[in-house]
C-alpha cells in the first residue's frame, strides 16, 4: 500500500513500513524502513519525530545553497545522492555533462503512483520505449493485482534532465523493488559514469553486512563484515554475476540470528557486472546502494534518450536471518519466476556428464537411459560432446550441428530412442560461446569479443560471441531456434563457462565501448525472451560453470539454476545452504554424484548424498549401468522417497534450524540442520549433517521449525541397513572365527548380513518438535551396537520426515 500525505510517502507491506519525505528544498529524506509502524499520527507530526533536524551547519561542512545552510547533505539520510553538492559518500548517480563538468542537483518535480503496470507472466516485462533503444531489462512481475507502484520524479536544477526512482511495493511478500530512469532532455550528450537501482541510508552504524564469496566448485561461502567505520565493496567485473561474490546480500545489527533480530536482504535483478556497497559517515550513518558496477562502465546518453538501471529487491524482518529469507523465498517463487514451470513440480533428472564425459556415443547413452528408466528417473539429459568435432572443449562451440559418427540417427532419433524408454529428453548448449576451431569462427570472426590487434586473452580454449551486436542476437536466437525444433526437447541446460576479458565489440564505435558489457546483458535477455516465448514448454536450466550466473535475472527467464559443479556432499551442504538465504530450493538444482566424487575425491555415503541433494531439485549424475546391485536399489528407494515428499522440498517453506545438537560436549564437530515445510504445515522434512565424527558422544536432538505449535505430528525416519564393512575389524568381537578385516570372508559376511539402523517414531506437538525436539537415539560411543543404536559417523546425515496426524 502507498500512502502519500503532502510531503510524507509511507510504503507499506503486510508486515514493513518504508518511510521517507520531502523537504522543503526537493530533497527525498529517508526516515525509516523496518518492521511495520501503526498509529493514526499526523503525517508532520511523523516528520518531525523522525527527521533528524540541524539549525547550523557543522564543522566544514557544505551546505546546500546559501538560502539553506543549515541542509548539509552529507548528514542527511536522503533516498538519491549525487556528486558535487557535498556528500562525499557512496553516489547514487554520477554523470559528465557536456561542459565536462559532474555536479548533480536533483530535487522534487512531482510523483503519481498507482497499481503496477500487469506484466505478462510468460515473459519478463521488458522496456521497449523508444528512448530506451528497446534494450531489455526483466522487472519482477504481478498477477495477483495487489502491486502498487510509485514514481518519484526529480529534476536536475540547471540541465534539463529527469531523473524518476521507481518504488514497486509487493504487500503479501513484504518486498519493496526500485530502479531508476534517466531521461536527458537537454539537447546536448551526456555521460552516464554511475546510475544505482537502489540507495537505503540509515541513520545507525552498528549494522554488519553478509556477503557471499567463493570461486569455481565452492560457491556462496557467507562473509560477515561489522559496518562501524569505512566502507565495504562487493562487485563483480567478470561480466557476469559471477561466483566470486553474488548479488544478493544482508545488512543485520549485532544481536541478529536466524530465528530473532533485524535482518534487511538485498537482490538486483540483473546477470552482469553488479556492484554492492555498504559506507559508514563521518556522523555515523550507514550508506547501502546497489546497482550496475561502474568499474569499466560509460553509457553515452544521447539527447532525448533514457536509461533504466536494473531493478533492486529489497526486504526486511523482525524475526532474524529466517525470517528475511522467507520473504525473499516468496517473491522470487511468485514475482520472479515465471511461465509454465513455474509452479509445476520439477523431473528427476540423469545427466551424462560425470557417466561419459565427452564420450558419448548412441550406444551408452541408451543404456543409460534403460537403466535410467529402471531406477524411476523422470529426465534424460546428454550433456556436451554431441555436437561438431566435440571430443574436447578445444573446439567445435558455435557448431551446433550433431555428430553422426557418434548418434547416427541424428538428434530426432536419439531423442525418439530415448522417448520409447519412457524418459522424456533433453540436451545441453553453451550458445554464447565460440572456438575458434570452429566453423562459426571461421565465417564471422567480426562476431567475437575481441580488441583488434591484441593478442586476447584465453578461457577455457573459447571466445565470447558479441551479444551487445543485435544481428549476432538474431542469429543465435534463431539457430537455437532451429536446434530445439529439431527434435522433442523437453529441457535445455544452458551453459556459459568463461568469464569475460578482452571486452570489445567491433559493432560499436570508440566512445560507446564503455558500454558493451552491459548492452551484452540485455542481448542474452532478448535471446532467451525470445526463446522461452516460442518453446513454452522446455524446461530450462541456467548454468554458467556451475553457479558462475546464479542470479535474479537468468530466473526470470530459466526457472531453475545448476549451483555448482561441485557434487560433493559435505561442501555442497555449505553451497546450498549459502545459496538458501537468498533463493528458494524450487530454483536450486541438485545432482547425486559417485564417490569418491570427481572433485574432491572424498569418499561419502549414498544416503548423504541424496539427503543434500534433495533439498533442491534432485537429479543423478553417475553411470548407473556401472553401479553395485545394493547402490543401485537404494537409489531406487531414493527417487520413489523423493516423489513421495517433492512438493515438500522444491515449494516448501525452508528454514536453517540453528538449536539443534549432535552432542553435548562442547567441542562438537561441524553440522548443519535443515527444515523444508509445506505451505499448509501439514507434512515437512528435516534434515541433519555431520562433518566428523566426536568420540563417546551419544546425545543428539533434532528440534523442528515452521509447524503448527498446536497439531500432533508424527515424527519418523526411514530405517536404514549398515554395512559389516564399516566396522571393520571389530566384526571379531561378535564372530566365533578370526575374521581378516577387508578378506573374501569379512566381504561375504558383510553381503549376507545387514545390521539394521536406529528407528525413530513419535507422536507430538508442533510445539514440542519446535521447543523440546526430539531426543534421538544414542550414538554409537564405541561400547556396543543393536538397532537401538545410531551409527553416525564422518559424514552422515538423516532425514527426518513429519505428517500431521489427523
Amino acid at each position: 500500500m502507498i500512502k502519500v500525505h503532502n510531503r510524507l510517502y509511507m510504503l507499506e507491506t503486510d508486515h514493513t513500513s518504508y518511510w521517507f519525505y520531502i523537504t522543503e528544498t526537493g530533497l527525498p529524506v529517508h526516515l525509516y524502513y523496518g518492521p511495520l509502524l501503526e498509529g493514526s499520527s499526523e503525517p508532520d507530526d511523523l516528520i518531525r519525530a523522525l527527521d533528524e533536524r540541524h539549525s547550523f551547519p557543522a564543522g566544514n561542512l557544505i551546505s546546500l545553497d546559501p538560502e539553506h545552510l543549515s541542509v548539509t547533505p552529507e548528514d542527511l539520510c536522503l533516498e538519491m545522492s549525487g556528486c558535487g553538492k557535498g556528500d562525499v559518500r557512496e553516489p547514487f548517480i554520477e554523470l559528465v555533462f557536456a561542459d565536462g563538468s559532474r555536479t548533480v542537483d536533483f530535487r522534487y518535480a512531482g510523483m503519481k503512483h498507482g497499481k503496477m503496470p500487469a506484466a505478462d507472466s510468460d515473459c519478463a516485462e521488458s522496456i521497449t520505449d523508444s528512448c530506451t533503444e528497446g534494450l531489455i531489462l526483466p522487472h519482477a512481475y504481478d498477477e495477483t493485482g495487489n502491486t502498487e507502484r510509485l514514481i518519484l520524479t526529480l529534476q536536475e536544477s540547471a540541465e534539463n534532465l529527469r531523473l524518476d526512482l521507481v518504488y514497486d511495493v509487493f504487500p503479501e511478500c513484504d518486498v519493496i523493488c526500485r530502479f531508476a530512469r534517466l531521461y536527458n532532455d537537454s539537447g546536448k550528450p551526456v555521460r552516464i559514469v554511475r546510475l544505482m537501482s537502489t540507495q537505503l541510508d540509515f541513520a545507525r552504524d552498528d549494522l554488519n553486512m553478509r556477503s557471499f564469496h567463493g570461486a569455481w566448485a565452492r560457491e556462496m561461502n557467507p562473509a560477515d563484515v561489522p559496518m562501524h567505520a569505512g566502507k565495504f565493496v562487493v562487485s563483480s567485473v567478470c561480466g557476469i554475476s559471477s561466483n566470486r561474490v553474488n548479488p544478493f546480500v544482508m545488512l543485520y545489527p549485532d544481536g541478529a540470528n536466524e530465528d530473532s533480530g533485524l535482518c534487511y536482504g538485498f537482490n538486483l535483478i540483473y546477470s552482469g557486472n553488479h556492484y554492492e556497497a555498504a559506507e559508514v559517515s563521518a556522523f555515523g550513518k550507514t550508506r547501502f546502494v546497489s546497482g550496475i558496477n561502474p568499474s569499466g562502465f560509460l553509457w553515452q546518453l544521447k539527447a532525448g534518450a533514457c536509461f533504466d538501471s536494473p531493478q533492486a529487491v529489497m526486504t526486511v524482518s523482525g524475526s532474524g536471518f529466517n525470517g528475511m529469507s522467507t520473504s525473499m523465498h516468496r517473491f522470487v517463487r511468485e514475482h520472479i519466476v515465471r511461465g509454465t514451470w513455474k509452479k509445476k513440480a520439477r523431473p528427476v533428472v540423469l545427466n551424462s556428464w560425470e557417466a561419459v564425459y565427452f564420450n558419448i556415443n548412441e550406444k551408452n547413452l541408451l543404456r543409460l537411459a534403460k537403466k535410467a528408466k529402471e531406477a524411476g528417473v523422470e529426465l534424460f539429459v546428454m550433456d556436451d560432446g554431441w555436437f561438431g568435432n566435440r571430443d574436447d572443449d578445444t573446439t567445435s562451440l558455435g557448431d551446433w550441428n550433431v555428430n553422426k559418427k557418434k548418434l547416427p540417427d541424428g538428434l530426432k532419433g536419439l531423442s525418439d530412442k530415448i522417448r520409447k524408454t519412457g524418459l522424456a529428453f533433453g540436451i545441453w548448449v553453451e550458445p554464447e560461446m565460440v572456438s575458434v576451431r570452429s566453423d562459426l569462427y571461421r565465417a564471422h570472426p567480426e562476431w567475437v569479443m575481441e580488441i583488434p590487434g591484441r593478442v586476447q586473452a584465453e578461457g577455457r580454449n573459447q571466445r565470447i560471441l558479441d551479444l551487445a551486436n543485435p544481428a549476432v542476437a538474431a542469429y543465435l536466437t534463431e539457430q537455437m531456434t532451429s536446434l530445439f525444433d529439431s527434435a522433442d526437447i523437453s529441457y535445455v541446460k544452458w551453459d556459459m563457462n568463461r568469464i569475460f576479458s578482452d571486452v570489445y565489440s567491433k559493432a560499436f564505435p570508440p566512445e560507446q565501448q564503455g558500454e558493451i558489457a552491459h548492452r551484452y546483458v540485455c542481448g542474452l535477455y532478448r535471446i532467451m525472451q525470445e526463446l522461452t516465448n516460442r518453446f513454452p514448454e522446455i524446461l530450462f536450466e541456467g548454468c554458467a560453470a556451475g553457479g558462475s550466473r546464479f542470479d535474479l535475472g537468468i530466473l526470470c527467464y530459466f526457472p531453475q539454476i545448476w549451483a555448482s559443479d561441485n557434487t560433493d556432499p559435505l561442501t555442497r551442504a555449505k553451497i546450498q545452504e549459502g545459496y538458501s538465504y537468498g533463493y528458494p530450493l524450487s530454483v536450486i538444482s541438485c545432482h547425486v554424484s559417485d564417490s569418491p566424487n570427481h572433485q574432491t575425491l572424498r569418499e561419502t555415503p549414498i544416503e548423504t548424498r541424496f539427503n543434500t541433494a534433495a533439498f533442491g531439485i534432485l537429479g543423478y549424475e553417475c553411470n548407473l549401468a556401472d553401479l553395485p546391485e545394493r547402490e543401485f536399489r537404494k537409489i531406487q528407494e531414493q527417487i520413489l522417497l523423493y516423489k513421495k515428499w517433492r512438493e515438500v522440498f522444491q515449494f516448501g517453506r525452508f528454514y536453517r534450524v540453528s538449536g539443534n545438537s549432535l552432542q553435548a560436549s562442547s567441542a562438537h564437530s561441524a553440522h548443519r540442520s535443515w527444515i523444508t515445510v509445506s505451505e499448509d504445515r501439514s507434512r515437512a522434512v528435516g534434515y541433519l549433517q555431520q562433518e566428523m565424527v566426536t568420540p563417546n558422544a551419544q546425545h543428539a536432538v533434532f528440534r523442528a521449525a515452521g509447524l503448527d505449535p498446536e497439531r500432533e505430528y508424527h515424527f519418523c525416519n526411514v530405517p536404514q541397513d549398515v554395512d559389516l564393512m564399516s566396522f571393520g575389524s571389530l566384526i571379531n568381537t561378535q564372530t566365533p572365527i578370526h575374521v581378516r578385516q577387508n578378506s573374501a570372508l569379512h566381504r561375504t559376511i558383510a553381503r549376507l548380513k545387514k545390521m539394521p539402523g536406529e528407528q525413530e517414531m513419535h507422536t507430538v506437538s508442533g510445539a514440542v518438535l519446535m521447543n523440546a525436539g526430539i531426543t534421538l537415539q544414542p550414538g554409537f560411543a564405541g561400547s556396543g551396537y543393536d538397532e537401538s543404536v545410531r551409527w553416525f559417523q564422518d559424514y552422515a546425515s538423516r532425514m527426518y520426515f513429519m505428517e500431521m496426524v489427523e
